[in-house]
């Protein structure tokens, strides 16, 4: 190989190292600081007035249930944990009326998806329809994700004693609610 060759050939393969050490120097930089938390929740204590439609149109009342235990979810009719506890809801609505207890869902859906899910799910307890103003509520009320389900119980005179994301199984809730009768 030629002189020349050989001086051409350390040339362009210095040029590929400059070339190769600015396009790494990305890897080397620190990593990015991590993102910004999101403000703490206000967790209110006790349940403020609120209000929205239920599936006929009437505007419905928090205060409307404050004498009972109320069992407040939030929910949407494509939400698969939503959709597992839906059932175990509706029998404890059942079993546990005559005794003081509400269940209430609050849903984040529009009225068709939620007039479709009542009806094959025989949903027979007051179903209201939210909107962003609802996620809302719930993060005051201590969901500061927006997760869903999000599920309160409330005991009589408005005090929010469980504040409960994810799906509830019978053994979380019933113990609650038979506390709470038992007062």
């Amino acid at each position: 190989m030629s002189h020349k060759r050989l001086i051409l050939l350390a040339i362009v393969a210095g040029l590929a190292g400059l070339f190769a050490s600015f396009y790494w120097q990305d890897i080397d930089e620190p990593p990015p600081p991590p993102p910004m938390e999101l403000p703490p929740a206000v967790q209110l204590e006790q349940l403020p007035a609120f209000s929205y439609p239920d599936l006929s149109g009437k505007l419905r009342h928090a205060s409307e249930w404050n004498d009972k235990v109320l069992v407040l979810n939030f929910w949407a009719t494509w939400c698969p944990p939503c959709r597992e506890e839906t059932p175990l809801f509706v029998a404890l609505q059942e079993e546990y009326r005559s005794k003081g207890v509400q269940f209430v869902g609050l849903a984040i859906d529009d009225h068709d998806a939620v007039e479709a899910f009542t009806d094959t799910y025989g949903v027979d307890y007051p179903m209201l329809l939210g909107d962003m103003s609802a996620m809302e509520l719930g993060r005051q009320l201590g969901n500061r994700f927006g997760a869903l389900p999000y599920t309160l119980i409330v005991a009589p005179g408005g005090k929010i004693v469980v504040r409960h994301a994810g799906g509830m199984k019978r053994g979380q809730i019933e113990p609650l609610l038979k506390q709470l009768i038992a007062r």
